[in-house]
């Protein structure tokens, strides 16, 4: 752990309100409503805060810019909350465990960028995470946090786009989740055609973060991580491990400790940060897991969510497995996406079941080129990404399956969590995922 205490996720669940104050909690509000807004975005800016939802963007400049464009119009928070990204369980972690310190950081956001009113966007599914939310906020309530009036959870479907930041807008405006074209800065909550409401969406943990950056100042939070991705950061491990489970470590640190000295991996095959980054090699397990370490080693380290495949797995199902994800939860608003990653799985499928062909292959390259085409959102993107990196990378796999089926014995399912036993690191899946189908209904249950 960091020499310095900048980490958001406890050990244990902090029990209430009053144990959070207690041990600290409420001073990055305190301390932020004695600056101005400005002072607060500048605070954030210099600490280096980047998201922790994907992409990393620096935490400051985009309130900047959500706080310069809407000084003559309302301007909105989001917090997203809705994590379905296989692989993923940290945002729901630090929701069962310290729900206070996001509330607190969530009100903090509010006031640096002026918003009307801030949403936390949950699944509705998260039953327990929502009642931690609901008690944090009754204990805000209680103890005064300004602002707390003005904070409102939404339930949102099971979907994964409900995750996208766009579609979590139209959810929020009682819509289903379908991705805008236009992101949340230029067309917010609420947009007119005259007031274009500019909104800021930070995820969980960025916001979680924010609340220990106020409390204890930039120069501590950078105290650890590297220079230009300070900081902590959460990280899932799932799959071929002996030790699965969430895990909190600076940036920073190498890729290596965290999948082999930690989770227990052995004799690893492929890794997936989630499912819109190109497959990772063994060869980068001594990659730094930072932003920019992953974005020129030609990946992308995601939200923190490892998927990990050992040696004895079949990575045409494998890929497989993630493409029909990625086809199931496409919302069909961009032809191109809907009907390119429904072939690339159909392709896929057909190798797994050993009746493809070399046109199969050649099929599957042609759509990681072509899915893209007239993209709303990151999706198609992301399926390009994980399918072709992965056909790159393991050509002679494909090549073996050409009319010689996967052995069932070493398949893998979606990795959609449901639960993580804390007590015994026991991963739950969804074991309904298999069943639904690219409407978004599900079929029958067998039985």
């Amino acid at each position: 752990m960091p020499e310095k205490d900048v980490t958001v996720l406890p050990e244990a669940p902090i029990p209430s309100m009053e144990d959070y104050i207690l041990a600290g909690g409420g001073r990055g509000l305190e301390r932020a409503l004695t600056m101005t807004p400005e002072q607060v975005v500048d605070e954030i800016a210099r600490s280096g805060l980047r998201g922790r939802g994907g992409a990393g963007f620096p935490t400051g400049r985009k309130w900047a810019s959500v706080r310069d464009a809407g000084p003559d119009q309302p301007v909105y928070l989001v917090c997203n909350g809705a994590e379905g990204e296989p692989g993923t369980f940290k945002d729901r972690t630090l929701l069962t465990r310290n729900p206070y310190q996001l509330v607190e950081g969530v009100l903090v956001a509010r006031h640096a960028i002026g918003a009307r009113r801030a949403y936390i966007g949950v699944k509705e599914r998260f039953t327990r995470e929502r009642e931690r939310l609901a008690d944090a906020l009754a204990g805000a309530a209680v103890a005064g946090w300004e602002g707390v009036d003005a904070v409102e959870v939404v339930a949102g479907p099971d979907e994964y786009l409900y995750g996208e930041e766009s579609a979590m807008i139209e959810v929020i405006e009682h819509k289903l989740p379908m991705p805008r074209i236009l992101p949340p800065y230029m067309q917010g909550l609420f947009a007119t055609m005259t007031s274009p409401n500019p909104t800021a969406v930070n995820n969980v943990e960025t916001l979680s973060h924010v609340a220990r950056i106020l409390a204890h100042g930039a120069d501590e939070f950078r105290s650890v991580g590297t220079e230009e991705a300070p900081g902590t950061m959460v990280f899932t491990v799932v799959g071929d491990c002996d030790n699965p489970g969430v895990y909190e470590l600076p940036l920073g640190t190498p890729m290596r400790t965290l999948v082999e000295d930690i989770a227990g991996a052995r004799d690893v095959k492929a890794i997936y940060s989630g499912t819109s980054n190109a497959v990772i090699l063994p060869s980068l397990l001594d990659l730094p897991m930072d932003f920019d370490s992953f974005r020129e080693a030609g990946t992308g380290l995601g939200s923190g969510g490892f998927m990990v495949y050992g040696a004895h797995r079949d990575i045409v199902q494998v890929v497989s497995m993630l493409a029909r994800f990625l086809a199931i939860e496409s919302c069909g608003q961009c032809l191109a996406c809907k009907l390119g990653t429904g072939v690339i799985f159909e392709r896929l499928d057909r190798l797994v079941a050993g009746e493809g062909t070399a046109t199969d292959v050649e099929e599957i390259r042609k759509r990681c080129v072509t899915v893209t085409d007239g993209n709303r959102c990151y999706l198609p993107v992301g399926a390009a990404l994980t399918v072709a990196s992965t056909l790159d990378a393991f050509g002679d796999d494909f090549a073996a399956r050409i009319g010689n089926p996967s052995d069932p014995a070493v398949a893998v399912g979606v990795p959609k969590i449901h639960d993580i036993d804390p007590d015994t690191g026991t991963v739950l899946y969804d074991e309904d995922y298999d069943r639904k189908r690219a409407d978004w209904s599900y079929a029958p249950a067998d039985g």
